[in-house]
């Protein structure tokens, strides 16, 4: 994994500020959702989502469209902080088992960060108060830097 972009940010709180206002604020999907972003630094985020009833499918688990957003935005946002402004170039997930908790974790790591590409890895697991975490989800995502540095 290389280093962080030199002076994009200060540390890890101003990160997760800059996230809260870009990532999620300017993002009206992940605004909707509500996603926190707990840790975006050197390669690695982590994000969390308190679950709806609204986000679930027919059987009450979280929408596959939500485990994978959790996927995409744990891959980007990893992304984001070695390789500055990025989107996404495109990603695989395999469904691990059903996503049934009060909220879901996604952790994203840079596996490889290029000038044109950046490879992540993240794992998504769904969560309930008192009971183990489970295990999810996993995908693999090529994120693109924009070229745009904050």
């Amino acid at each position: 994994m290389t280093a962080p972009l030199p002076d994009r940010f200060a540390s890890p709180e101003e990160s997760i500020a800059y996230m809260k206002t870009v990532a999620v604020g300017r993002s009206g999907f992940s605004s909707w959702l509500d996603i926190e972003p707990v840790r975006v630094w050197e390669g690695e985020s982590e994000l969390l989502l308190v679950m709806r009833p609204e986000m679930t499918q027919h059987h009450g688990y979280a929408h596959g469209a939500i485990v994978g957003l959790m996927a995409d935005n744990a891959c980007a946002w990893a992304g984001a902080s070695v390789a500055g402004d990025v989107v996404t170039g495109g990603y695989t997930i395999d469904f691990l088992r059903p996503a049934k908790g009060e909220r879901l974790r996604a952790k994203g790591t840079v596996v490889k960060a290029g000038k044109r590409q950046v490879v992540v890895r993240a794992d998504v697991w769904a969560e309930t108060e008192g009971a183990a975490p489970v295990h999810v989800a996993a995908a693999q995502a090529t994120i693109v830097p924009t070229g745009i540095i904050p």
